[in-house]
């Protein structure tokens, strides 16, 4: 049994995010919804990625299983599904507008579409998705094994947990002396609070739990080819049940001033 209580951490050097990661972290951040962690009140918008995220997401899944059950053949959903996603890079460029989330989305439909073409199977267009979320299942709970909670990784990555006091000389921008380690990118303080520490446990198995119950529920109509059924149980355990979790996320993570000044305003109205 894995315990949330405060762990002896060994003398472990940070490793330093490249430039480019830390660059990409607010897009990342932005279509996995994960801003809304950050927010004083829990945003739905921002826990879907936006509403033309949550549009992008679910758009090509949807057109896939209708065109399937219409048709009940394979190569017009995949090309139905591969149109939508191709739309949606096509607008964002348009509206000069970041397309990193909806490339990603036409990569996985890419991958599943190519595997549904070749094997003439409708149902390994969402393998790719299965797979995804066995891998998601496996880092969160090597996480939780080692002791070093991916929520708790995460949201000391983006920036929403509380700062720990830093060097003035730091703070000010000037360099660090030669032969001085460089302040760590990552901070992990949070891991020698007690109470965090159990916040982000808590937290992390939530997500465990929601990609095994994919799993669970999935798997078995991915191997049954129960097409309709698969591509719907995945539209339904898609965003919402991701938003669901980033709530409950949130209610765990958030900050305790977050709490006190949403206390405040409720008795002020």
């Amino acid at each position: 049994m894995f315990h949330a209580g405060p762990a002896v951490a060994p003398a472990v050097t940070p490793a330093v995010v490249p430039a480019t990661a830390r660059e990409l972290a607010p897009d990342v951040a932005r279509a996995q919804g994960l801003r809304a962690l950050g927010g004083e009140g829990f945003s739905l918008e921002e826990a879907v990625g936006g509403w033309r995220g949550l549009i992008e997401s679910v758009a090509p899944g949807f057109v896939f299983v209708v065109v399937f059950v219409v048709t009940n053949e394979v190569r017009p959903p995949v090309l139905a599904s591969l149109a939508v996603a191709a739309i949606a890079v096509v607008a964002r460029l348009v509206r000069r507008s970041p397309v990193t989330y909806a490339l990603g989305g036409v990569l996985g439909v890419g991958i599943g579409a190519f595997w549904a073409w070749r094997s003439g199977d409708a149902e390994n267009y969402f393998a790719w998705g299965l797979l995804t979320n066995a891998a998601f299942a496996l880092g969160v709970g090597i996480s939780l094994a080692v002791r070093w909670p991916l929520v708790g990784i995460v949201v000391s990555a983006l920036g929403l947990a509380p700062k720990a006091p830093v060097d003035a000389r730091t703070e000010a921008g000037a360099a660090v002396e030669p032969g001085e380690p460089a302040p760590p990118v990552l901070d992990s303080s949070w891991r020698r609070d007690p109470q965090a520490m159990r916040r982000y446990t808590i937290a992390t198995w939530l997500w465990f739990a929601a990609f095994v119950l994919r799993l669970a529920v999935q798997l078995p109509l991915y191997l049954g080819g129960e097409v309709a059924w698969l591509g719907t149980a995945r539209l339904v355990m898609g965003l919402p049940l991701w938003a669901l979790v980033l709530w409950l996320t949130w209610l765990l993570v958030r900050r305790p001033g977050h709490a006190g000044a949403a206390a405040r305003a409720s008795r002020r109205d």
